[in-house]
C-alpha cells in the first residue's frame, strides 16, 4: 500500500465538543474536564481510560512542566510555539497533546501519520485558515509525525511558520533522523523522558483507587506492584495494560493480583529497539562503548537486546571490525583477526548459532587489552595532510622504473634494508619537512609494550644519518 497516496487515507478532524465521542478520551483542560458531558466507554482499555485529564493528573516530565515553560504556557492557554514531543512509547505525548487542546479558543484537529495524506493535510490547513478568519485558533496534532513523508512534512511549513495552525507533533523517533530539517527549526522539540519507578507506581495506585479503573476493588501485593513497575520499562501504558491483564487472568477475583497473576498473563518483556531509530543507534552506542570500557557483562546485555530484535548481525560483526582496530589495535593484534573470523562465520553460518559467535567475539575484545595509538596515529598524519604539511618525496625513495628516471635523480641512493644483518639501516623516509615527527605512540598496554620499548631503538637507528650517492 502507498502510504502517499491521498486516497487511501482518512482525516479525523473535530471540534473540541465531536472530538470527544471519538475511540479516544474526552478533551480535557489544564484545570478540570472538558465542557462535554461524554464520558469515555466502560469497556475501554484501562491505560484509555485512565489517561490524565488534568495537567495535575500527569505522572512524570516535570522538567518540561515548571511555572512559565513553554510546555506548560500552551497547556494553560498561553503560547504559540509549534512542538515536537519526542520520547519512548507510554510517556504521555498523546495525553499532552490532548491537554492542549482543551485549552479555550482552540479547535482541536488530529491527524495520523499511518491514515492521512497530503491532500487531507492542505484541507486541514485551508480549514484553519478560514477559522483563523474568525479568531479560532487551530491545535494541529500529527501522531507518529516520523512516519510522515518529506513531502507530507514540508506541506505543513508555511501553515507553522505563520501560525496558521499549532502543530503539536509527536513521535518515538528521535527528530533529528525523521523530521525535515525546515520543521524542526520552526518548532520546539521537548524530550519526554521515561517514567522513573515512583511515577510507575503513582500511575498503577491511581489505576487501582480511581472510579474509571478498579475503583478500590482490587488489591495488589508489594512483590506485584514492583514486577509490574519491572516490567513497564517506564512505559505507563504498558504498566496500565499488564496490570488489566494480570487482573483478569486471577483464580479468584476477591483475591489479591499477585506475581503469578502477572507471570501467567504477561509475555516476556521486550526491549524497547527499533531497527531504523534512534533506539538503534542509541543500543549499539552503549555495546560499542562497554566494550571499548572493558565491561563483558554490559556488552553481552546489550548484544542481547539487539539480538533478540532481530538486528541484522552482519552491522554488529562490522562494529566490532572497526572497534578491534580503533580502541584495541596492535595491544592485541590477535582481536581484528577474531572480529573478521567471527564477521565471516556470521555470514556463512546465520542466526541463531551466531549469537555464540558474537558473543565470544564480544567478550574477547571486550577483555583485551586497549589501544587507540595506530586510532590517533593515523589521525595526526591526515591532520598533518590537510594543513599543508607534505612536502617532496625524498629523490631515491621515487619510483625508478621507467625511462629517464635515472636522469631525474629517482631512486638513486636507495639502499635495500635486507642486504643488511639486521634487516635496519638508516634511511630518510618522509619528506624534509617532516624528518623527525612522530606519529604513533604505542601505550604500555598489552602486546604493545613490547613495540613502546622497541620502537625508540628502530627510530633511532633510522633516522641515523644516512649515507646516499648522489
Amino acid at each position: 500500500m502507498d502510504e502517499n497516496d491521498p486516497g487511501l487515507f482518512a482525516v479525523h478532524n473535530s471540534t473540541a465538543e465531536s472530538h470527544a465521542k471519538a475511540s479516544a478520551p474526552p478533551l480535557v483542560s489544564p484545570t478540570g474536564p472538558s465542557r462535554s458531558s461524554n464520558v469515555q466507554c466502560d469497556n475501554a482499555p484501562l491505560a484509555v481510560r485512565m489517561r490524565p485529564r488534568t495537567l495535575d493528573e500527569v505522572m512524570g516530565q516535570q522538567h518540561l512542566l515548571k511555572p512559565g515553560s513553554p510546555l506548560r504556557r500552551l497547556i494553560e492557554g498561553g503560547g504559540a510555539n509549534s512542538v515536537i514531543l519526542f520520547g519512548p512509547p507510554g510517556t504521555g505525548k498523546t495525553t499532552l497533546a490532548s491537554l492542549i487542546s482543551g485549552a479555550t479558543g482552540r479547535e482541536f484537529v488530529e491527524l495520523s501519520a499511518l491514515s492521512a495524506g497530503v491532500k487531507d493535510v492542505r484541507q486541514v490547513i485551508d480549514d484553519a485558515r478560514t477559522r483563523l478568519i474568525r479568531g479560532i485558533n487551530t491545535v494541529l496534532f500529527i501522531d507518529e509525525v516520523h512516519r510522515f513523508s518529506r513531502t507530507q512534512q514540508e506541506a505543513l511549513l508555511a501553515a507553522v511558520e505563520n501560525r496558521v495552525v499549532l502543530l503539536v507533533a509527536a513521535t518515538t523517533e528521535n527528530p533529528s533522523f525523521s523530521v525535515v530539517s525546515p520543521l524542526l527549526s520552526r518548532s520546539l522539540v521537548l524530550q519526554l523522558e521515561s517514567l522513573s519507578p515512583a511515577d510507575v507506581r503513582g500511575v498503577l495506585e491511581r489505576a487501582v483507587t480511581d472510579s474509571r479503573g478498579f475503583g478500590g476493588a482490587l488489591t495488589v501485593e508489594e512483590e506485584a506492584y514492583a514486577d509490574l513497575i519491572r516490567l513497564s520499562g517506564g512505559d505507563a501504558r504498558r504498566a496500565l495494560t499488564y496490570l488489566e491483564a494480570a487482573a483478569d487472568a486471577r483464580m479468584d477475583a476477591a483475591a489479591p493480583l499477585t506475581v503469578a497473576d502477572i507471570e501467567r498473563s504477561t509475555p516476556d518483556a521486550l526491549a524497547r529497539y527499533d531497527r531504523n531509530g534512534d533506539q538503534h543507534y542509541d543500543i549499539i552506542s552503549a555495546f560499542i562503548k562497554s566494550v571499548r570500557g572493558s565491561d563483558p557483562d554490559a556488552a553481552l546485555h546489550y548484544l542481547a537486546r539487539m539480538i533478540s530484535a532481530g538486528e541484522d548481525p552482519r552491522f554488529i560483526a562490522r562494529r566490532l571490525m572497526i572497534l578491534a582496530a580503533e580502541d584495541i589495535g596492535l595491544a592485541d593484534p590477535t582481536a581484528l583477526q577474531t572480529a573478521v573470523a567471527a564477521a565471516q562465520a556470521v555470514q556463512m553460518i546465520g542466526m541463531p548459532e551466531g549469537r555464540i559467535i558474537l558473543a565470544e567475539a564480544t567478550v574477547q575484545l571486550a577483555t583485551a587489552p586497549k589501544s587507540n595509538a595506530c586510532y590517533t596515529a593515523i589521525d595526526a598524519a591526515l591532520a598533518d595532510v590537510k594543513k599543508g604539511n607534505i612536502g617532496p618525496v625524498p629523490p631515491h625513495l621515487r619510483d625508478g622504473h621507467y625511462e629517464g628516471a635515472k636522469k631525474l635523480g629517482n631512486a638513486i641512493g636507495y639502499q635495500y634494508p635486507h642486504h643488511t644483518a639486521e634487516g635496519i639501516l638508516a634511511q630518510q623516509y618522509p619528506p624534509d619537512n617532516l624528518v623527525g615527527r612522530d606519529y604513533y605512540h604505542p601505550t604500555e598496554h598489552g602486546a604493545e609494550k613490547r613495540i613502546a620499548s622497541w620502537l625508540p631503538k628502530l627510530r633511532a637507528v633510522v633516522r641515523g644519518k644516512p649515507k646516499r650517492e648522489r
